[in-house]
């Protein structure tokens, strides 16, 4: 891949970033919530599932989990049972528990407003927070970082990383921060409808113009081994979409220190 200045990279993004706007101007979270918890429910369940099927199994969770002190409250074998084709079910359940238990007891059992205190939360990792913090409040605190925008990111030369930390912080670095939460919706979205894995359509491409790997993907673009986004360097792995979710939910407790 050519190595460009970071000017020019700038340039280029706000080229992506203005042709993304629109064609997807209704781009948006696809998990349905109507409040932060709701939200925090559903990117916790998302792990390695479909969120079109998380969405299938919340829309009966939340009315019958309304409030944190309901998920705390609930016996393990009721909730795992209300989560059970969701996969890793056990995990998700005791972390959805713990978590809400951590709601009531140091929040009320509102979902907190700060990276640092959403990270402190049972099965919040960075990238579940950032999707919490955009989404249901509005603030723009970093970019969620899936296995689409792991993979865009590299196909359209804005981040050479395959570590989605590493990754967020090159994107961080070109997007303007009004737009980050925006962006992660876009190349999510283009990532579904244009720029497959296996099988990109560059010929049909909006960004073709802009983008380094039109017409070659299959060799311009590494494996990323992200699968949305592991928290390295963060004290708990992310529920949310990610690898090392799937790992903690088909096996081990995570510890509070891990």
């Amino acid at each position: 891949m050519k190595r460009e200045t970071l000017a020019a990279r700038q340039e280029r993004v706000a080229h992506v970033i203005e042709r993304l706007g629109r064609v997807y101007p209704e781009a948006e979270c696809a998990l349905r919530h109507s409040n932060p918890l709701e939200l925090l429910v559903a990117t916790i369940l998302s792990a390695q599932c479909t969120d079109e099927r998380v969405n299938q199994v919340t829309a009966r969770l939340f009315r019958k989990y309304p409030t944190a002190a309901d998920y705390a409250g609930a016996s393990a074998e009721e909730l795992e049972a209300e989560i059970h084709s969701l996969g890793f079910f056990r995990n998700k359940a005791r972390s959805l528990r713990a978590c809400c238990q951590r709601l009531v007891e140091e929040h009320g059992g509102e979902v907190p407003r700060t990276m640092g205190e959403l990270v402190a939360l049972d099965g919040v990792g960075r990238k579940t927070a950032n999707v919490i913090l955009g989404n249901a409040f509005g603030a723009n605190e970093g970019i969620v970082v899936d296995t689409h925008v792991a993979r865009l990111s590299g196909r359209l030369g804005l981040s050479r990383e395959t570590d989605p930390v590493r990754i967020e912080q090159d994107l961080m670095a070109l997007v303007p921060r009004s737009e980050w939460t925006r962006f992660s919706h876009w190349l999510i979205w283009h990532g579904r409808r244009r720029c497959a894995a296996r099988r990109p359509d560059c010929a049909g491409c909006e960004l073709r113009a802009w983008c380094p790997s039109a017409g070659g993907c299959s060799l311009a673009s590494r494996t990323r081994s992200v699968a949305g986004g592991a928290d390295r360097g963060g004290r708990k792995g992310d529920s949310a979409v990610s690898s090392r979710a799937a790992l903690d939910a088909g096996g081990s407790r995570k510890s509070r220190s891990s």
